[in-house]
């Protein structure tokens, strides 16, 4: 059980074939920074791609790990939305050995940023035994340590700004991926062999106030136990909002993999369980019946973020799959959806195309964790 969890779960770090010959990166887990890198306009790159810009395979290790040691900040921490995986020019290199951009403080964990690139270097040394490798990734556990709030929560960029980014962030699993990679050092995963001993005490440490942290912002609402909001305030740990299209509400996505997270957890303390129970009694009641979405082309139209040549529509359809929303409303528990100017809307053809055909308003993310329950319960009863 303990393994179908996991793998449940590794989208959220890369994974590395350490058994057979030869090691690979597996780019699914950069997906999130490549395609952002890729697709989406974003005038803070210091370097952009070129056409049919050329890309290592997952094979080589090396190379790849060196891009993640040239991204890499002074501060220990990697920006977001860039391809670790492209052949960088010698003209690209440089600009990103700067010192001004390494000095730069655009560090976060959010599209999958930081954890995920620590975990390449870990599987990077193991493989290549290059002390260069597992110095940037305990440069990169310090940073995560750093981050910290002293409530286990963590921010969506470190440092602090002042916006909704000093949330605790659970969108886009950027917590819970930090704490996928802690549970790994606190259960004494060997591809952490090379974190030193005080080192790994603080971040056994930080694994556990992280773990109450969880466990403390999931909704109490309408007088039931729910699950967990996309962020939460950092300071009352309530439900919070970010962009303008996202509210403060209960969120089904990111709440499947905080579950998925928990039910990895052996030996589970009676608030775990009871944690569990009341997610997936959640995920049960929420579930949207005879609706299926549909991804439709459509005229192609620049929406200032990319270009959209297709649009989504939600149909009637007695023979579809229970589904889910993203968003629930606080309160009323209603589906709730939002326009880019923050206008609160209740369904899919109310949101204007750029949103509709941008953002995931429907999800199937609850189905992994209804598929989980029953061999986990077994399993917590033995």
């Amino acid at each position: 059980m303990k393994n179908i969890l996991i793998f449940s779960l590794l989208i959220l770090l890369p994974s590395f074939s350490l058994l057979a010959q030869p090691v690979q990166i597996d780019p699914e887990p950069f997906e999130d920074n490549s395609r952002h890198w890729y697709n989406i306009v974003d005038k803070s790159n210091v370097v952009n791609p070129l056409p049919n810009h050329p890309k290592y395979a997952p094979t080589e290790v090396k190379q790849i790990a060196d891009n993640i040691l040239l991204l890499q900040k002074n501060n220990g921490g990697w920006a977001k939305n860039y391809d670790v995986f492209a052949v960088f020019t010698e003209a690209q290199k440089d600009s990103l050995r700067a010192d001004s951009v390494k000095a730069d403080t655009n560090t976060t964990f959010d599209n999958q940023s930081t954890f995920t690139q620590i975990n390449a270097l870990a599987v990077a040394y193991q493989a290549l035994n290059d002390e260069k490798y597992a110095k940037a990734a305990l440069r990169g556990l310090d940073f995560i340590l750093a981050s910290q709030y002293e409530n286990g929560g963590f921010p969506q960029f470190f440092p602090l700004r002042n916006n909704y980014s000093r949330h605790i962030t659970y969108n886009d699993n950027a917590m819970i991926g930090v704490m996928v990679l802690l549970k790994a050092i606190a259960d004494n995963d060997p591809l952490y062999s090379f974190v030193d001993k005080t080192r790994r005490e603080k971040l056994k440490i930080a694994y556990e106030k992280g773990l109450d942290c969880v466990l403390k912002t999931q909704i109490f609402d309408n007088g039931k136990l729910t699950v967990w909001g996309q962020q939460h305030d950092e300071i009352t740990l309530a439900p919070a909002g970010a962009r303008r299209y996202e509210l403060p509400s209960i969120c089904n996505k990111e709440s499947a993999a905080l579950t998925l997270f928990l039910m990895s957890i052996d030996n589970p303390s009676p608030q775990i369980i009871k944690s569990i129970e009341a997610a997936v009694a959640w995920f049960e009641e929420s579930k949207v019946y005879n609706l299926r979405v549909v991804r439709v082309s459509a005229p192609e139209v620049f929406t200032g973020y990319k270009i959209s040549r297709t649009d989504r529509i939600a149909v009637v359809d007695s023979t579809a799959p229970p589904i889910w929303a993203r968003f629930y409303e606080l309160g009323t528990h209603r589906p709730l959806f939002c326009n880019r100017d923050g206008s609160r809307v209740y369904s899919l053809d109310e949101v204007a195309r750029e949103r509709r055909d941008g953002y995931g308003w429907y999800i199937n993310d609850p189905q992994a964790v209804l598929n989980a329950y029953p061999e986990w319960k077994l399993r917590i009863k033995k």
